[in-house]
């Protein structure tokens, strides 16, 4: 039947492409340069003039919110771009933010105090405490041994030793006159009765007559209350003695405290955060000065005085954050944003089976490097950190960073835990992150869009124009002497010119992503060294382009080989009904080849409806199942306008074992359906991609370079017989930068390419029928399938032929 189609009304002839229309070359002599060791440095990102934009915009404005998610797959330079806006930034901000520190809070030790002093200070701060510390510990010791405190500390011993000795002397004194002798004992004071200066024995004062004993013993009672009234009056004379002790103590240790804490109240009067907490220091110092004045044999050592500094760590000053060295606002890059990096942490001591921690361990967090700068984040790595970026996100929103541990976020233990005063937070985030990351969280955290109002996009490629080839090549020039590489000549040049629109998928346009272009000019020198070249040649940069797929192609050659082999059914000769080759692109990492498939399809009659068996066994995509969807359609609204469609139908891949996605194959899949239904052969030396829509336009496809050179490969292998080829759409022309092997053979006339706008275009190419033949074959079909239709339907009522 499609013989005799075919000779009753032949498709006209289709023109295939000719060959300069598959690949847009690079003239090496259209480069105004020898090689870009003439060429300076690319002074701004090319191509990415909206992302720049939106850069400096989120960097300058103010407010909060007003972070930055910068969007763009790795190596595409955005770290390079970033840093080189945050440097010019950064210039125009010529004053460092402020130190930070934390002090000893002497009322409550675990809440350090936060310190804001100006850039540099902090460090001053904490040497001038330690120098002060080192005077104190030689000051103190020489006051409290000096002549006139050892002077004053006697007289007034003395005194209170004498005031005490009178009151029990002159009680003695009155007892003896009453013929009573006091007594000292170990335990104290006892009363006895004595008789010519001498203490009677019991039994000897019970000789004594009873009127006299009697005045004895009412006297000892009367001296008794006596005495217990002077013994009453000891503990307020001791508590006098040491009150004055201390009044002495503190009026020595105050002379000598004193002009080493004005000189440090005078050299801090302008903060006054500063000169509270000075206060507080002198106020502790006087509190324990007895820690300082005990001096050991080998103190007067200047080395010893030091050391002996750190006894006295609640004194010291914990520097966290130092920005004397600074010329400007901080740019902080964290690559491990973890929860405790991000945030900072206090350390913890192990002592005696104990954790101890006190504000000397309060360490600094990337929030706080940062702080009065730029801190620039990877989203992946934040959000797959535990805790980091609900971290993050809460710290951005409070606009402070308060320092926690995870037990006290989630109250994992009821143990003492440090808590830090908190810092004011000022400083902007940059998050790095790829197209997804950026769509799901505006999608899915309602927080996202709150705290990062900006959006900087990275452009993947750009517009191939002269000007824009000259910047190309300039960045050639900046990846080249950043790497340390060989100099490119121009035909080197050209040649990563034609691979960056190869690259890009589009051959008016150039790829961008510096690190497949840095891989590929580091290759092309490694090859240059090996031959000794001096410069980098076109040749050098073809073969480190091929040496590349041949490394990483062997899943590609796997493949062809079972389609050789037959056991995966490819044909490419000859006719077959209901049968199509259909192009598909299998991407292994960022390596991407182009394989053809054998798409089939059946037809009989049935009620009307397309059967995806992809879809059914839930092989096939969204995508792909909507692309089916659209082929029934167009059969309807074709050939079934104004009658019933009465045919089953089925499409399959064939010997698929994974998932289909995508709509390229619709123009084949309609081929293979109309094959089956109207009974009329396709050719099968020809491969055909392409998507359409319910008119029958065929749409543009991606990986169309791919794909032709999939089936070119799979043809050669074969033996090319000169009628082979592959049928695109014709709006991806543009996009065509193919092989060279593939050039020569379209050259030779050994294969051909055929660009398609409509899919009756594609249909009279792959049956070589006219397509108003075609049209009157699926019109007697579907009119015999309708009929035979009619004929059942009366059937099942009963009815016979005449009605």
């Amino acid at each position: 039947m499609t013989d005799g189609l075919r000779q009753r009304a032949p498709a006209p002839a289709a023109e295939p492409l000719p060959a300069d229309a598959l690949y847009r070359s690079c003239p090496p002599e259209s480069l105004a340069f020898a090689s870009t060791a003439e060429l300076e440095p690319l002074p701004f990102e090319l191509g990415q003039e909206r992302a720049v934009e939106a850069l400096d915009f989120g960097l300058a404005v103010g407010g909060p919110g007003f972070n930055i998610f910068l969007a763009g797959s790795t190596g595409s330079g955005r770290r390079e771009l970033l840093r080189g806006l945050l440097e010019r930034t950064r210039a125009t901000r010529a004053e460092p933010p402020e130190d930070w520190c934390y002090v000893n809070n002497f009322d409550d030790p675990g809440k350090p105090i936060a310190l804001r002093l100006p850039p540099g200070r902090g460090r001053q701060l904490r040497s001038a405490m330690a120098r002060a510390m080192e005077e104190l510990l030689t000051i103190l010791p020489a006051t409290f041994q000096g002549d006139e405190y050892q002077a004053r500390l006697q007289e007034l011993g003395e005194f209170f030793q004498e005031r005490e000795s009178d009151a029990f002397q002159a009680l003695a004194e009155k007892a003896s006159a009453r013929g009573v002798a006091m007594l000292k004992t170990p335990s104290g004071y006892t009363l006895a009765p004595m008789k010519d200066g001498e203490v009677l024995a019991p039994a000897a004062f019970e000789k004594l007559p009873e009127a006299e004993r009697k005045a004895t013993l009412e006297a000892i009672e009367g001296l008794k209350e006596e005495l217990k009234g002077v013994v009453r009056q000891l503990p307020g004379w001791k508590k006098e003695s040491l009150d004055r002790f201390r009044e002495l103590n503190s009026d020595f240790c105050r002379q000598a405290v004193t002009p080493v804490f004005e000189r440090l109240r005078g050299e801090y009067g302008d903060l006054p955060a500063v000169v509270d907490w000075l206060a507080a220091v002198q106020a502790a110092v006087m509190e324990e000065v007895e820690s300082f004045t005990q001096l050991r044999q080998d103190s007067a050592i200047p080395d010893n005085v030091h050391e002996r500094v750190k006894e006295f760590p609640q004194y010291s000053v914990n520097v966290l954050i130092d920005h004397g060295d600074s010329d400007g606002p901080p740019i902080v890059h964290e690559d491990n944003p973890t929860f405790g990096n991000l945030l900072g942490r206090a350390e913890q001591l192990a002592q005696m089976g104990t954790l101890l921690t006190d504000f000397t361990l309060v360490r600094a967090g990337a929030l706080h490097r940062a702080n009065g700068g730029y801190l620039v984040l990877e989203a992946e790595k934040v959000l797959t950190s535990p805790f980091a970026w609900t971290a993050l996100k809460r710290t951005l929103r409070a606009r402070e960073i308060r320092i926690q541990s995870l037990d006290q976020v989630f109250s994992f233990a009821s143990t003492v835990q440090l808590e830090p005063e908190p810092i004011p937070l000022d400083l902007k985030v940059v998050l790095l992150g790829d197209y997804l990351t950026g769509y799901l969280l505006q999608e899915y955290d309602p927080e996202f869009a709150t705290l990062f109002k900006v959006t900087a996009d990275m452009a993947p490629d750009v517009s191939r124009t002269e000007d824009s080839t000259r910047l190309f090549a300039q960045l050639l020039a900046t990846l080249q002497r950043r790497d340390g590489l060989l100099p490119i000549e121009r035909g080197g040049v050209a040649r990563c010119v034609e691979l960056a629109s190869r690259l890009a998928g589009d051959g008016s346009r150039l790829d961008l992503h510096q690190g497949r272009l840095g891989n590929l000019l580091a290759e092309a020198d490694f090859l240059a060294r090996r031959d000794g070249a001096e410069e980098v040649r076109a040749e050098h940069v073809s073969a480190a382009r091929e040496a590349a797929d041949r490394r990483r192609g062997q899943w590609q050659e796997r493949a062809r080989e079972q389609i050789l082999r037959e056991r995966t059914l490819v044909a490419t000769e000859g006719d077959a009904v209901g049968q199509v080759n259909g192009l598909a692109v299998h991407a292994f990492g960022e390596y991407r080849f182009g394989l053809p498939t054998r798409i089939t399809a059946t037809a009989r009659l049935g009620s009307g409806k397309v059967l995806d068996i992809e879809r059914e066994v839930d092989l096939g995509g969204k995508i792909h199942s909507k692309a089916v969807l659209i082929i029934s359609a167009l059969l309807a609204n074709r050939w079934a306008r104004e009658r019933p469609l009465p045919l089953a139908a089925t499409l399959v891949f064939e010997q698929s074992y994974g998932g289909i996605e995508g709509d390229s194959a619709s123009v084949a899949e309609l081929a293979a359906l109309v094959s089956a239904i109207a009974g009329v052969a396709l050719r099968q030396d020809l491969a055909v991609t392409g998507s359409l829509n319910q008119h029958g336009a065929v749409q543009p496809i991606g990986g169309v370079n791919d794909k032709v050179e999939g089936f070119f490969d799979l043809c050669a292998a074969r033996g090319l017989t000169g009628t082979q080829g592959v049928v695109i759409p014709a709006a991806n022309r543009d996009q065509l930068m193919l092989a060279e092997r593939v050039r020569e053979a379209v050259a030779d006339g050994r294969f051909h390419l055929y660009a398609v706008a409509t899919a009756d275009e594609a249909l009279a190419l792959l049956t070589g029928v006219a397509i108003e033949a075609l049209d009157n074959a699926m019109d007697e079909r579907i009119d015999a399938l309708l009929a035979q239709a009619q004929r059942y339907a009366r059937a099942g009522r009963g009815e016979n032929k005449d009605g």
